[in-house]
């Protein structure tokens, strides 16, 4: 039977075809296989507890407890009454106050009237009084500067000898005190349930926003 040549060279190519192929899978096979030789699968068994993070790789929220919250704020408030009532003890002096950027009020005496100035900004605690279930305290305010000063007396800072807090109203002090301003009084109010065993009270105001002036009396004798 005679073969016919287009039909031989047909067969002849596909064979061709074919065993160029297997050989060009067998060789990228084995380049590929010595291309990642040495890398190893990492690691995916679980982390231990105290290391665990998200997926994101970021470590977990921890929220705290709200009364952890409350007693963490409470703690930093006492610190810095703390602090601001040792600061106004060994800064006592008859000198007069350095004039700066923010001044530090200085207390004259540890008597009543008790006066704290702070640039040009004069407050006086003159008579503490009880009304009621409320311990009173009058004060009087000066202001001897060329420019009016503010304040914000929701930023009033009154601490009790133990360094607790102790929350006050104010009552006709007032918002702003004008340049060469007349004497103007006000009293601070506390509720006597809050005083306990207090013996003396520490105050510190700020003007507002700036906070450049820093009025601060300690050693006030409320017993």
């Amino acid at each position: 039977m005679k073969v016919n040549s287009t039909v031989a060279l047909t067969f002849t190519l596909l064979a061709l075809m074919l065993g160029a192929g297997v050989f060009t899978a067998t060789w990228g096979y084995a380049i590929g296989r010595e291309a990642l030789k040495g890398i190893t699968q990492p690691d995916s068994r679980p982390t231990n507890k105290g290391t665990a993070k998200n997926s994101s790789g970021r470590e977990e929220l921890v929220i705290l407890k709200e009364e952890d919250i409350i007693k963490l704020v409470k703690e930093k408030i006492n610190a810095t009454g703390r602090a601001g009532s040792a600061s106004t003890s060994s800064n006592t002096s008859a000198a007069p106050p350095a004039k700066s950027e923010k001044s530090v009020a200085t207390v004259t005496t540890a008597k009543l009237p008790i006066l704290t100035r702070s640039n040009d900004v004069a407050m006086e605690v003159t008579g503490i009084r009880k009304q009621g279930d409320s311990m009173l305290l009058d004060v009087a305010m000066k202001n001897d500067g060329s420019q009016p000063v503010k304040f914000l007396y929701s930023f009033l800072n009154v601490t009790d000898d133990k360094g607790r807090l102790i929350v006050a109203e104010t009552t006709g002090l007032p918002s702003e005190l004008p340049a060469k301003s007349d004497r103007l009084s006000g009293t601070i109010s506390i509720p006597t349930s809050m005083l306990d065993d207090a013996q003396k009270l520490s105050i510190q105001l700020s003007d507002y926003p700036d906070q450049k002036l820093q009025l601060k009396m300690a050693d006030i004798p409320i017993k």
